[in-house]
């Protein structure tokens, strides 16, 4: 029996200047996919008041304004004139008298090409498409959850989501893009047992106080959305605890692509590569490998293998197979854990180019997985290929 524990873990809304860059980046990803489906895609994005730049290496036969994807994208966040009613420190009031965007993207190097393309070349030891970088690779899933996720992020994630539609519908005209989430529960018996605490800081509009933000925000949000049996009494809630949050997003602080990598994944209760994933094409493993290291993690725990269960993979850049496969599900296994990973090696292929085609990843469907976790989501299957639970017979039947 292990002994009780409080857990933690945070979110934050499309509108924080990191998910901003994430945002844009994941933007581009998808404009070059729409064209060209061989595009390769590593574009990083920083912003600060109505500074934005790219950097990275794009190769692709698309054609498109970049400063349009930007400018579109942040509109679409929620960075317009109605935002800011008019007032100098809207970010894209900023932005549409005259942005500066800095484009500094460039082409992959040919070196990295020749090792992720399907061919032969000079010293290459396969003519398979290799691993786009050496790395490492987790994936995580746990019963916590009907999504077998682990609570204190989905819960975070929940809270980001519902908040950020109370803006965008209006619901509240006060609320700003801005806002972070946090969760922390209690755990008894390796379960969620309650919350102990609760934090939501949300950027506003000027003319509200906040103690009318606090009791608004702990009706139409807390006691709305989160589960009555892990909201107690005793659930510390602290809403904008700073006071003032009238300034905020990209003008409030600088923001950068792949700077939430723990908010994107399991919010630290599983293992993390360190590999950011917005604005890479799926022939980069440190996003393809990681939405597959999910999936069958996922199905491994669908399927009662086991109550918890981490999977990671490592690449050596240009080779076509995994350096290792790891399955640990800390003691959680309802069967042998080696059987369990032989039957993963049977059932799934973790070849890059296998990866791509068993979860069809050459799509634009990735600005749809920038924000509020690339996991645990279960709104549009047809896109997060990963979040199926489709191997479950399949593994069942090899274990008997």
């Amino acid at each position: 029996m292990s002994r009780p524990f409080i857990f933690s873990s945070e979110s934050v809304t499309e509108g924080h200047p990191d998910k901003v860059c994430d945002t844009i980046s994941d933007a581009i990803l998808d404009a070059c996919l729409e064209q060209d489906v061989n595009s390769r895609v590593a574009c990083e994005t920083f912003v600060k008041d109505n500074v934005v730049g790219l950097a990275g290496e794009i190769t692709t036969n698309a054609k498109f304004d970049y400063g349009t994807i930007v400018k579109n994208t942040i509109k679409e966040i929620g960075y317009d004139a109605d935002y800011a009613n008019g007032t100098d420190y809207s970010y894209t009031c900023k932005f549409e008298k005259g942005a500066f965007l800095m484009n500094m993207l460039g082409q992959q190097s040919p070196d990295i090409a020749q090792g992720v393309n399907a061919e032969a070349a000079k010293d290459k030891q396969t003519d398979e498409q290799g691993a786009g970088d050496q790395g490492i690779m987790f994936g995580y899933a746990t019963n916590d959850t009907e999504q077998l996720m682990p609570a204190a992020i989905h819960y975070s994630h929940l809270l980001g989501r519902e908040l950020t539609k109370l803006r965008k519908d209006r619901v509240h005209t006060w609320l700003r893009p801005d806002s972070k989430t946090q969760v922390s529960i209690e755990y008894v018996d390796g379960k969620p047992n309650r919350f102990t605490s609760i934090v939501i800081s949300t950027m506003h509009a000027k003319e509200i106080e906040t103690g009318e933000i606090q009791e608004i925000l702990k009706r139409d949000l807390i006691e709305k959305y989160l589960p009555g049996d892990l909201l107690t009494p005793e659930t510390d809630i602290l809403i904008n605890p700073t006071g003032l949050f009238v300034i905020g997003g990209p003008e409030g602080d600088a923001g950068l692509t792949g700077r939430k990598i723990i908010v994107d994944t399991y919010g630290g209760m599983g293992r993390h590569g360190g590999g950011a994933f917005s604005g890479k094409d799926p022939s980069k493993v440190d996003r393809s490998a990681a939405y597959m290291c999910r999936w069958v993690a996922k199905n491994i725990v669908a399927a009662g293998l086991a109550n918890e269960c981490e999977l990671q993979l490592a690449y050596a850049i240009g080779h076509p197979h995994p350096v290792s496969v790891n399955v640990n599900s800390f003691g959680t296994n309802k069967v042998d854990e080696e059987a369990i990973e032989k039957a993963v090696k049977e059932v799934f292929s973790f070849k890059p180019a296998d990866i791509i085609s068993q979860l069809d990843l050459m799509r634009p469907i990735y600005k749809n997985t920038t924000n509020y976790g690339h996991f645990g989501r279960e709104d549009n299957l047809s896109s997060l290929t990963w979040e199926k639970t489709d191997k479950v017979e399949d593994l069942k039947s090899i274990l008997g």
